[in-house]
């Protein structure tokens, strides 16, 4: 296993859900953590540093890369969790949840490594870690923008292997199935779904996370797929 103390992590969407699980676990193996969010939040984590950050915007989220490195000196781990979603017939789907997804996660996506990687490139030790979903790895009714919004970070983060992995830096998409935290609630999900109560939490996925960075530095995971038990195996 390795060491993660003193490396910098930068997690974008972080304030909720996954994305706080997920900097909540790395600060406590002894990460230096920078947290993302349109509100600039922090999730109660002592020592983070939290800043607001659209990463719909090339120039918000290189300003987030900037500030994380002006505070701690260096990137080594880029979590690329930010994510909306929207379920329902295609046809029925509002044109703006359509857009948002293609906004935040597959923009967004690709700012946050674009600004990220002059950085990384420097560290030692670098990973970019995307929490794509069980959606970017199979298509499924009613999902139909949020499958091509997570198939398109799935396709990001493995070209990126491709292109990284000589200069050290490990690329590995964490596939998700059902999570039980608030994203899309009132955009096909509801609190009362009886679904929720079988779905894996957000630690589950923040311990997945911590696992793929502390593989020892000659090897990569190039994908971790995961699903609740009570969610049937699609193919």
């Amino acid at each position: 296993m390795h060491s993660l103390h003193g490396r910098v992590a930068l997690v974008t969407g972080a304030s909720r859900g996954i994305g706080a699980a997920i900097a909540r676990n790395l600060e406590a193996a002894g990460v230096k953590v920078a947290i993302a969010s349109r509100s600039g939040d922090n999730p109660g984590i002592p020592g983070a540093f939290a800043q607001a950050c659209d990463v719909r915007s090339a120039d918000s989220m290189t300003a987030m890369v900037d500030a994380t490195v002006a505070r701690f000196g260096q990137l080594d781990i880029l979590v690329v969790n930010a994510g909306v979603g929207a379920y329902g017939p295609f046809l029925d789907l509002p044109m703006a949840d359509l857009e948002e997804m293609i906004e935040v996660n597959v923009k967004g996506a690709l700012f946050a490594v674009r600004a990220a990687l002059p950085h990384l490139l420097r560290s030692e030790a670098a990973d970019i870690v995307t929490i794509a979903s069980e959606a970017g790895r199979r298509g499924l009714p009613y999902e139909v923008a949020y499958c091509a919004s997570k198939f398109a970070q799935v396709g990001m983060t493995r070209a990126l292997d491709h292109e990284l992995r000589e200069q050290g830096v490990r690329c590995t998409n964490v596939c998700p199935g059902g999570v039980a935290t608030d994203f899309a609630m009132g955009h096909g999900r509801t609190p009362d779904m009886p679904q929720l109560a079988g779905m894996m939490s957000a630690d589950d996925v923040a311990e997945v996370v911590r696992f793929v960075v502390t593989r020892p530095r000659n090897h990569r995971l190039l994908e971790v797929a995961l699903r609740p038990v009570s969610e049937s195996s699609w193919g």
